[in-house]
């Protein structure tokens, strides 16, 4: 499926979708091109039943090197009258300014995902991936929320995301010293889930991915939702009547009734 795209890569490996953004000479630098490639290959493993889980990478030395700033930034401040058409659109509509979707919420409602970051992970190379649901980061990889250093401020929900990583005191200082930091030290501040060496990361993604992708669909975006809508929650009784609610629906799923088939004969279920 990979020839359909410019700038990412799509492919299935068994039960888990491979995507890997696909410009190396620029350390994979993001584009308009490229999220919409995103966005287009997301919704295609959403789509395909044989898929359980989705994998990001990116080709050659780096994951996400952040914005191409030649062809995003310089054009943006050329041409004030698109950023003022860009901001009136995402206040009209709630959606992201750059491409026109809600990453964040397109993520939350995903598969599940994992991204394997192998190298440089900048500015809006680390956000795209805060919302995934596990992080797993070549040791020597370069992380940064590297806003500030553009005259910026962070985006994609990365203001929440880094205080549920990290916690307030080291959110606040990668935010607002917009400073480096190594895959091994974001392991160790929550920024990611695990490191490991470098030519393991893909292999590691896929094996957690694929762990992730035995389980059946309904249930895991249901489990997502609950996640994103009560990991903040401070009002147990609805947290509680939100996971009711949505167990009466598994409750009913086809799956659930093949998992107490499978539990009663004694065999492996089949969700996919």
């Amino acid at each position: 499926m990979s020839e359909q795209y410019q700038e990412i890569l799509y492919e299935a490996r068994g039960a888990v979708a491979l995507i890997t953004l696909n410009r190396p000479d620029k350390l994979n630098a993001w584009t308009r091109t490229m999220h919409a490639e995103l966005t287009d290959a997301v919704n295609t493993a959403n789509e395909d039943r044989s898929i359980g889980a989705i994998v990001f990478t990116g080709a050659g030395r780096g994951f996400c090197a952040g914005a191409d700033i030649g062809s995003q930034f310089q054009a943006r401040i050329q041409s004030g009258r698109e950023a003022d058409a860009d901001a009136a659109r995402t206040k009209r509509s709630g959606e992201q300014a750059e491409g026109g979707v809600n990453w964040v919420n397109l993520v939350r409602a995903s598969k599940p995902m994992v991204a394997a970051i192998n190298g440089a992970a900048i500015g809006v190379g680390l956000t795209l991936t805060l919302p995934m649901d596990q992080l797993i980061a070549a040791e020597d990889a370069k992380l940064s929320a590297r806003f500030v250093k553009m005259g910026l401020v962070p985006e994609l929900a990365i203001s929440h995301f880094l205080v549920q990583r990290c916690g307030w005191g080291a959110a606040s200082d990668l935010a607002l010293s917009g400073r480096i930091v190594s895959g091994a030290e974001a392991a160790g501040l929550g920024l990611v889930d695990r490191c490991c060496p470098a030519d393991q990361v893909l292999s590691e993604a896929l094996s957690v991915a694929e762990s992730y992708a035995e389980n059946p669909d309904p249930q895991l975006r249901m489990i997502k939702a609950l996640l994103t809508a009560n990991g903040t929650g401070v009002d147990l009784d609805q947290v509680q009547r939100s996971e009711l609610d949505a167990l009466h629906q598994a409750y009913a799923t086809p799956e659930h009734h093949e998992a107490v088939a499978a539990f009663m004969e004694k065999r492996p279920a089949n969700f996919r």
